[in-house]
């Protein structure tokens, strides 16, 4: 039998290595996941240290600043969040039941009521309440994933100060692509503020529409609304469903569209106009690719993938269209200078 042609072999192997690469990063999410986010963390938090470090702060003080100020983000965010979801838990008996509702008015229009009530009590449970006490986690499970969440946090912890005490020097070990890493980093950090900006104002926006429109909880919305943003397509529109459950619930007639198409309107703005505006041009990813990065990150690593698939997906992009020598940025060359 001849041998495989040479290209032919190639290809086998480089297929091959990536299915053992997503398969590792499969199996090793509790690992590599934190490691990942702390490494995006850390990019977007390096201008900060760098500031730091120029007005005389040393690098394990500017560093550990830096860790602080993430992790007190972190605790505000879920101290905002929780009476929030806390409060959406309690109405989900009420949504499920005007749910079902609905859904028997909408069924009665196609064919006779009878039988119907039965089969939608059996789809979305006869009490609420179990539907909900079936989906929190027991004191086992709680028990269970507490160790493996904290050895997570301090995963992600450690890699976040490390990263930034020593960034300098990991860019230093390859001097050809020394000053391409410098510049991914800016970019990602560069897209990370600006769209959170973009979506602050976005929350804001939304918040304010859903209190002129009458909506309950218009603040649980516009923090929705800024969170799930981050993950381009995918909570757009995952947040439209959402609006349009809450509407057809709360309103009657056309008004029940109101929620749905008011944010939609709102985030086509943000998408086609905001957003271009203030990123520019240079940041621009195809959106084919965008979109299956963020799916693939949702499938390999859950909320996480989802939430650092972009900005690694920017900081790649930048890094291959970055120049490949050895000066450091103006900025950088300052600084070490100094």
């Amino acid at each position: 039998m001849d041998p495989a042609p040479p290209r032919t072999a190639g290809w086998s192997l480089l297929i091959i290595a990536i299915i053992a690469s997503v398969t590792a990063l499969k199996l090793a999410q509790t690992l590599i996941a934190p490691i990942v986010l702390g490494l995006v963390i850390g990019v977007v938090l390096a201008p900060l240290v760098k500031q730091l470090s120029r007005i005389g702060v040393p690098v394990v003080v500017s560093a550990f600043s830096a860790l602080l100020f993430a992790g007190a983000a972190i605790v505000v965010l879920l101290i905002a969040l929780g009476p929030m979801i806390t409060e959406l838990i309690d109405q989900i008996p009420r949504i499920q039941w005007e749910l079902r509702l609905w859904l028997q008015n909408i069924a009665a229009l196609f064919q006779g009521a009878d039988g119907i009530g039965p089969d939608l009590e059996e789809t979305l449970g006869l009490n609420g309440e179990d539907a909900v006490a079936s989906a929190m986690p027991n004191i086992i499970d709680a028990l269970w994933l507490a160790p493996n969440f904290m050895a997570q946090v301090m995963i992600f912890a450690g890699t976040l100060f490390f990263f930034l005490l020593t960034r300098d020097e990991i860019y230093a070990v390859s001097q050809t692509h020394r000053a391409a890493f410098y510049t991914a980093d800016r970019a990602v950090s560069h897209y990370f503020m600006t769209i959170a900006l973009i979506n602050a104002g976005l929350g804001l926006a939304v918040f304010g529409v859903m209190t002129l429109i009458g909506l309950s909880n218009a603040v649980l919305w516009g923090t929705a609304a800024f969170l799930m943003n981050f993950v381009l397509y995918l909570g757009p529109i995952s947040l439209i469903a959402a609006l349009f459950v809450a509407g057809i619930i709360q309103f009657n007639g056309l008004m029940s569209f109101a929620p749905a198409l008011s944010f939609f309107l709102l985030n086509l703005t943000e998408a086609q106009f905001v957003t271009p505006a203030l990123v520019g041009q240079r940041l621009r990813v195809n959106p084919l690719l965008v979109f299956v990065s963020i799916l693939f990150g949702l499938w390999l690593w859950g909320p996480i993938g989802g939430i650092v698939a972009l900005p690694v997906l920017v900081w790649v992009t930048a890094l291959i269209t970055a120049p490949g020598d050895d000066r450091l940025p103006e900025s950088d060359q300052r600084l070490k200078a100094a």
